[in-house]
């Protein structure tokens, strides 16, 4: 990487990491906890945008689209439903009661067990979560910068750590805005040079797109074993946004900062407008990927750190698949220019075998390899076609992106973690910015062990959304009976909770091991749906117990 990169890289961080440090600098205890009440519409709005949009979107949803197609927009299309029913029913809810944290009104619901249940659920779910929003960015950053990937994954968690220790949720709201604007500056640079790169103009480039298959979009099919589809998208998207957004602290944190209600339903609104044409975008990106490599030759494998891993002795065979790929390329582009897509269609055939062949003669001699390489296919462009300086933005970019998630998930575990259990149990700190300064530190070095511990996934952003997936269902279900069903008591939801969280357990090991074929957005529909069935059946049990008693 050029030194102006290394310069415009460094630069972006640090200006972004020292005004939220110096903007926060005198913050009180409520403000590191959630939040300055005076943050405009548009800080809560990008905030909430920010904090969902970790580098795992920027880096893994291109190369999602570049395999596959455009069919994973499908995961947010219960998005927006979501978005007015957490405004409707869930902020009213929490602003009447003055909450910190989503937790809190569960107590005055049902009683103090499912309260500590609901946020150990959270707890356990964004805990780990956070630790994959470092991990992702920093192993296809450490490959493409041959950077060690331990030494990349503290780099960035100590980062977070310093400004969300220094600011709290305050330093996260007032950072969280410049980072999206710079995220979305970037990814709009990106996607004009990759239009100016490709040697045909924008119609035919989607036209291409199109004729191999990469701009389909509805998938109506009525398998539950296909991952994204419209119905999973519309019932599984659905309740998983209404959980993420209505009952995940790092979510509810960003809202509840707000200075009162109208502002909290801007924020989430703005979110439901405009973070589906987002998604959509980055997949577009995705998309001119595609294109842009039918002209220019892409790797036989965009892991460059996997096939330098490989053995001497094999390097002849490696290269000589290499050469043959790089003919039947040629041949390949030429059609494409010729219009004979018969011929493209048997050299694509040609390609795909030729890749196969030189990922199996890796697997077979090296040790642990990881076939899959969608994660990089963004990152290969911009360190090898974007101008000197670009490179370094663009690389702020993920990292900007890592840290925003990032610290908005580390305050939220520390504000849940001080107000549901700390205050719970020991009452109020006698010096309380202490002590929420050391549990935000100590939840960072949790995620950045989770992080240097985290396994390697087929796409880093499924990775995520499939930890999700275990634990909001469960969640989703006992705020669901909270709102709606009053008649059922905390002894019946407590209960109800314990059941579905095994259930959707043990659905998503069937799944593992072949017994069911599932889509996991299907975990989120089935974990409400068990809470609210065995928490009705088991008040009128309980009623009908004591009527015969």
């Amino acid at each position: 990487m050029h030194a102006l990169d290394w310069i415009v890289l460094v630069t972006t961080l640090a200006a972004i990491v020292g005004y939220g440090v110096f903007k926060t600098r005198r913050k009180g205890a409520g403000e590191l906890l959630s939040g300055s009440k005076d943050v405009s519409l548009w800080t809560i709005g990008l905030g909430i945008m920010a904090t969902q949009a970790s580098a795992i979107t920027f880096l893994s949803t291109p190369g999602q689209a570049y395999a596959e197609d455009m069919g994973f927009i499908q995961f947010y299309f219960g998005l927006p439903l979501a978005v007015i029913l957490v405004s409707i029913f869930f902020v009213p809810a929490y602003r009447k009661m003055s909450a910190v944290t989503a937790y809190q009104f569960l107590e005055q619901r049902f009683d103090r067990k499912t309260r500590l249940f609901t946020a150990a659920l959270f707890l356990m779910s964004r805990g780990l979560a956070a630790g994959i929003t470092i991990f992702a960015p920093a192993i296809v950053l450490s490959a493409a910068l041959g950077v060690s990937l331990n030494l990349m994954i503290v780099i960035i968690g100590l980062i977070v750590v310093f400004y969300t220790v220094s600011g709290g949720s305050a330093a996260v709201a007032v950072t969280q805005k410049w980072q999206m604007l710079t995220i979305l500056g970037g990814m709009g640079i990106a996607a004009y040079l990759l239009v100016d790169k490709i040697p045909v103009s924008f119609p035919q480039a989607y036209d291409i797109a199109g004729r191999m298959g990469k701009l389909n979009i509805i998938n109506t099919s009525l398998d539950p074993g296909t991952r994204y589809t419209l119905w999973s998208g519309l019932a599984g998207g659905l309740f998983l946004s209404l959980s993420y957004l209505g009952t995940d602290q790092s979510q509810v944190q960003r809202y509840l900062g707000a200075e009162n209600q109208s502002t909290s339903r801007f924020g989430l609104l703005f979110n439901g407008v405009f973070k589906v044409p987002m998604q959509f975008s980055i997949l577009a990106i995705g998309v001119l990927l595609f294109v842009f490599y039918q002209f220019t030759q892409p790797p036989i494998f965009f892991n460059e750190s996997e096939v330098k891993r490989a053995p001497v002795e094999i390097q002849a065979t490696l290269d000589q698949l290499e050469n043959r790929h790089t003919d039947v390329f040629e041949a390949k582009r030429e059609a494409l220019f010729q219009g004979d897509w018969e011929a493209v269609d048997a050299h694509k055939e040609q390609l795909v075998q030729l890749r196969e062949t030189y990922m199996a003669t890796l697997e077979a001699n090296v040790p642990n390899f990881q076939r899959k390489d969608t994660d990089y296919v963004f990152i290969t462009f911009v360190l090898n076609f974007l101008p000197k300086g670009l490179v370094g933005l663009l690389l702020a970019v993920i990292i900007s992106a890592a840290m925003s998630s990032t610290a908005g998930e580390v305050s939220a575990l520390a504000t849940t973690t001080y107000v549901d259990y700390y205050q719970v149990f020991r009452g109020e700190a006698q010096h309380p910015k202490r002590v929420i300064r050391s549990l935000t530190l100590l939840w960072g070095i949790a995620a950045i062990s989770v992080a240097l511990a985290a396994p390697l996934y087929e796409n880093l952003i499924q990775l995520v959304n499939v930890l999700g997936s275990l634990f909001y269902g469960t969640i989703l279900g006992i705020f669901l009976v909270a709102l709606f069903m009053k008649h059922i008591g905390g002894k019946s939801i407590f209960i109800a909770g314990i059941v579905g969280q095994f259930v959707v357990f043990l659905v998503h090991y069937l799944n593992t091991v072949d017994v069911i074929s599932l889509g996991f957005l299907w975990y989120n529909v089935i974990g409400s749906a068990v809470v609210v069935c065995i928490a009705n059946i088991l008040h009128f049990g309980l009623k009908q117990q004591e009527l015969s008693s």
